[in-house]
């Protein structure tokens, strides 16, 4: 899926002024850390990659009998471990990913907690094993030997080759966007997973009062679990259909995993609201799907009215430095509101361009990606097949009431 250009969203409403945006860019800069992410994640790919290309003869039965057309990834812990084969490469270069985008690194040292990790919860890892391309499958399967690929690091647009190694350890340079005749298989993230995890942690950064829907998620399962008579309805906003439109995507990076940042101002105080929307069923571009999924819960949003950012995970993102980083552009902008009633909702765009202005250009190449946003969306309102500011997502958003049981 495709990012916006920034420009081209910053046209369609008023924007704070280019110097205050300058500094609230250079803040975030300063909040963000140092080490480059992308570049850490693909050197521990590189290495699994390696590994797997030594181990391949006694890995293949395993993958084989697990891949399938309908299903072309495998756990690659779980892999090894089937195998008999000493993780212990694996598992730093997991750990390095981590550490990297600012994830739990929850993998115990100690040998027999790790035995015991391993048995509870071997899904907990991240790195995958993906067959490219189901039409890879008959050749693999019938012992045509693969090549080991992995995401290159940058942006995905100014990709030259993709790297890929043999059962020799011979580097092999793909073509980016022609899929390989050879049967390749990729090392990657899970990435819904990632994103799960990767909001989790947001979630933890954010101060309570900007905390993400989770906790109106909670009460209103307790409302409905001890109803009385002056319980109040419970309104919302859900998407009924969303699609994005099609684009030249890299056959290794697989499907998408989106999320939503819902942004606002608390009804009570003046800080911003920053809301994290787990979408795990927007996978693949120019495709229609109706999640029928609650998105905005008004409750937590000054003036009935919020905007949404739509955002792709891809691997190069520290989510801790993330989630830092938006909240700092958000309070920044709206600190220098001196009256924010006086400017009403139309504050909610200005906070929302400042998010977007602070972004250090990174984040727009192989980090998350900016699919697209949507400015003021306002409560009880239905929107038909309405376009992103960017024109590439299209959505259909309905209200719904939540009745008190």
């Amino acid at each position: 899926m495709k990012s916006i250009s920034l420009s081209l969203l910053m046209l369609t409403v008023p924007l704070v002024t280019a110097t205050a945006s300058s500094s609230y860019a250079q803040s975030v800069d300063d909040a963000l850390s140092t080490s480059p992410v992308s570049s850490r994640v693909v050197d521990a790919k590189r290495e699994i990659a390696l590994e797997l290309s030594r181990q391949y003869a006694q890995v293949s039965p395993i993958l084989k009998s697990t891949i399938n057309q309908y299903r072309l990834t495998m756990n690659a812990e779980q892999a090894f471990q089937l195998s008999g084969i000493d993780d212990k490469a694996l598992r730093h270069a997991e750990l390095t990913i981590r550490e990297a985008k600012g994830l739990q690194t929850h993998l115990p040292a100690d040998k027999d907690a790790l035995s015991g990790y391993r048995r509870a919860s071997v899904d907990t890892h991240l790195v995958q094993f993906r067959l490219a391309d189901a039409s890879m499958l008959a050749d693999w399967q019938q012992g045509q030997s693969p090549l080991f690929a992995f995401e290159p690091d940058g942006d995905d647009k100014q990709w030259v080759n993709i790297e890929a190694y043999d059962l020799d350890g011979n580097i092999h340079l793909l073509d980016v966007y022609q899929l390989p005749q050879r049967p390749v298989l990729v090392i990657a993230l899970n990435k819904q997973k990632a994103i799960s995890e990767g909001l989790a942690v947001m979630r933890e950064t954010f101060p309570s009062s900007t905390n993400s829907v989770s906790k109106v998620n909670r009460k209103n399962r307790q409302l409905s679990s001890v109803s009385t008579s002056s319980d109040q309805p419970i309104s919302t906003t859900v998407i009924k259909q969303i699609s994005v439109e099609d684009d030249q995507e890299p056959w290794i990076s697989g499907k998408a995993e989106v999320y939503a940042i819902v942004t606002g101002v608390n009804p009570s105080r003046d800080e911003p609201v920053l809301d994290l929307i787990e979408m795990p069923y927007l996978d693949y571009s120019d495709t229609q799907y109706y999640p029928n999924q609650i998105i905005i819960h008004w409750e937590r949003y000054r003036w009935a009215a919020a905007d949404m950012i739509l955002m792709e995970h891809d691997d190069g993102t520290n989510y801790k430095d993330l989630a830092s980083a938006l909240l700092l552009a958000a309070e920044q902008v709206l600190n220098s509101i001196p009256d924010p009633e006086v400017q009403g909702y139309s504050i909610i765009a200005t906070i929302t361009n400042g998010i977007l202005a602070a972004m250090p250009d990174a984040w727009f190449t192989n980090d998350d990606d900016h699919l697209d946003v949507y400015y003021t969306l306002q409560e009880g309102e239905t929107y038909t097949q309405h376009s992103g500011a960017g024109g590439n997502a299209k959505a259909t958003f309905a209200p719904l009431i939540i009745q008190p049981r």
